[in-house]
């Protein structure tokens, strides 16, 4: 697996991408719960997701400072990955905050503020301009990635067909 993923960065981050956003949108969920026990497992919840994902966040940074001086890379893809390496700072900065901040909560039984839910949509807003970032390092300059077919003859699916693979399906169908 380690020729097609060059570093473990491209795995670590989908961990804190959907932890750090499912918490997010458990602590804004938390505000509409009117129920004490549905609302005490959503808040339990929310603090692991953040949790969690912060902790994973601090692999996945370690991972991106691995890749983004290992993987090979021209001129301008270097710009757009030290873009997204910058970006990627500022939102473990502002989630370093919430992280603190939510154990401080946590432990002093306060109940979180409008302060603290701006915050986290805050980082989370920079959590996802960071992940189009990172999109763009891997799918527009193809950093990280192995190469594309080359393309002989005809451009596209021209040059060849599908109805093998369609028969393939339809067969698969009517067994099930």
């Amino acid at each position: 697996m380690i020729e097609i993923i060059p570093n473990l960065h491209p795995i670590f981050v989908h961990f804190t991408v959907a932890l750090l956003l499912v918490s997010t949108a458990l602590f804004l969920v938390s505000k509409i719960v009117k129920n004490k026990k549905v609302l005490d497992v959503i808040l339990n919840t929310a603090y692991v997701n953040l949790w969690i994902g912060f902790l994973i966040t601090i692999v996945t940074v370690s991972m991106g400072f691995y890749a983004y001086y290992t993987v090979a890379h021209d001129s301008l893809s270097h710009l757009a990955m030290t873009d997204h390496r910058n970006w990627a700072l500022i939102t473990f900065g502002m989630f370093t905050a919430v992280f603190i901040w939510s154990i401080i909560n946590y432990r002093r039984k306060i109940q979180h503020n409008s302060l603290f839910l701006t915050s986290l949509i805050i980082a989370s807003i920079l959590l996802l301009t960071t992940a189009y970032k990172g999109g763009e390092v891997v799918f527009r300059y193809g950093i990280g990635v192995m190469s594309l077919p080359k393309v002989h003859g005809d451009v596209g699916h021209k040059s060849h067909s599908h109805e093998e693979k369609e028969s393939f399906h339809k067969s698969k169908a009517h067994k099930h």
